[in-house]
């Protein structure tokens, strides 16, 4: 008999992140057997952009998705509406089709989490993806000065605990992050209750054999790269956590020692931010080349680059990150440039030669180093730590655990 799982995310599927993030999960535990109805709450422009190719992905894989539009404004009250639609929905839904398990992505969607537990005694699953209280704060998005986040910050401490000692199963991305929470005072007996999956990939999709020598003459063509540059690279948002005038900086220190180099960044952040913060660190514009691309044809951007590189900023909640773009990367046999304290990276790095680990408190005199890298040993680290079937096998033992 199939049983119905709710999946609950806060997260777009629209976004770049749910269709690598949450999709590829749910796709691939629908055919263990569960038939899943996804609540996610998506943002208008990308929802109005993207909407058929998701509702088509999961008319193909037998997936009810339910979006619905995330308000931004007023800050705070808007997110608080939005749960309430969500815990409404979840109820509804609950009703008809009574669900066995509900599978929650984060802090919010474990609030309709924890209440449905308690009033349906529906298995909670918490896939925490990190400590959001914290890296709220960390990401100075709520400022503790503030009354107001003050309230909010200490509500969902509290909360956490309740998450962490009600659920039926927690996720954590990280091995520190577990470590983390089993230092608590209280919390020492939960490591049977914690699972660590990182952020998975898909191996089949990201393989550098699939692109070919024509699809990169055709694209340096295009992006005006020339075969003999060196090309660093960057992919995806930079946002809160990355560190991009240190990694400009890294660049322009590292660069007199590289042939013919460039710096690439695939993302959709505005050019404008990237070259104003060249310009006053400066480095040539014929340097700098900023494009973005759809998650699809990431494999094609990342085959240009010689090396890639992201610096973290290495704060508390970062104990328990574990960026999406490292398993893409690794399972593409390209360097990876980072900075240790942030989550399993440095470790993973090492232990995989995948590339330079670089010292979080020398990160701004640190430069390009030797380093040691082997291809197949990063594309074996990415199979055996990030690899999307381990992370799928994983899942399938808490479902079968808990249900």
């Amino acid at each position: 008999m199939v049983k119905n799982i709710l999946y609950l995310s806060y997260d777009g599927m629209t976004d770049p992140l749910g269709q690598s993030q949450v999709l590829p999960y749910i796709i691939g535990l629908t055919k263990k057997g569960y038939h899943f109805h996804l609540i996610s709450f998506e943002k208008p422009d990308r929802f109005l952009a993207h909407k058929k190719d998701i509702l088509k992905i999961c008319d193909e894989n037998n997936i009810t998705w339910v979006p619905m539009l995330y308000t931004k404004r007023p800050p705070l009250f808007s997110t608080i509406w939005d749960v309430w639609r969500m815990k409404r929905k979840a109820s509804e839904l609950n009703k008809e089709y009574s669900f066995s398990m509900v599978h929650c992505r984060s802090y919010l969607s474990a609030l309709i989490g924890l209440s449905m537990k308690r009033r349906f005694k529906t298995a909670f699953l918490f896939d925490m993806r990190g400590f959001w209280a914290d890296e709220r704060v960390d990401g100075n998005i709520w400022n503790l000065k503030n009354p107001i986040y003050r309230w909010v910050y200490n509500y969902f401490k509290r909360k956490e605990k309740i998450f962490f000692s009600t659920a039926d199963h927690i996720i954590s991305l990280t091995n520190e992050g577990k470590k983390e929470i089993l230092s608590w005072n209280g919390f020492e007996n939960l490591t049977n209750k914690i699972s660590v999956i990182p952020c998975c990939v898909d191996i089949v999709k990201f393989d550098k054999k699939r692109v070919s020598a024509e699809m990169l003459k055709v694209k340096k063509l295009e992006l005006g790269i020339n075969d003999s540059q060196f090309i660093m690279g960057y992919v995806g948002s930079i946002g809160t956590w990355y560190m991009l005038e240190e990694m400009l900086s890294f660049y322009k220190r590292s660069s007199n020692s590289l042939t013919d180099p460039l710096f690439l960044f695939v993302t959709k952040e505005n050019p404008k931010d990237i070259y104003k913060l060249s310009d006053d660190l400066e480095i040539p514009r014929n340097e700098i080349i900023v494009t973005s691309c759809n998650h699809a044809d990431m494999p094609l951007y990342m085959s240009l680059f010689s090396c890639s590189i992201f610096f973290i900023k290495p704060l508390y909640s970062k104990k328990a990150s574990s960026p999406t773009k490292q398993g893409e990367l690794m399972a593409m046999g390209i360097p990876i440039m980072c900075n240790d304290k942030v989550g399993d990276t440095a470790g993973i790095v090492r232990k995989y030669n995948s590339g330079l680990v670089i010292s979080s408190d020398k990160i701004n005199e640190s430069v390009m180093s030797d380093y040691t890298f082997s291809e197949s040993k990063a594309i074996e680290g990415a199979q055996e730590y990030f690899g999307l079937e381990k992370g799928l096998n994983t899942y399938g033992e808490i479902y079968k655990k808990i249900i």
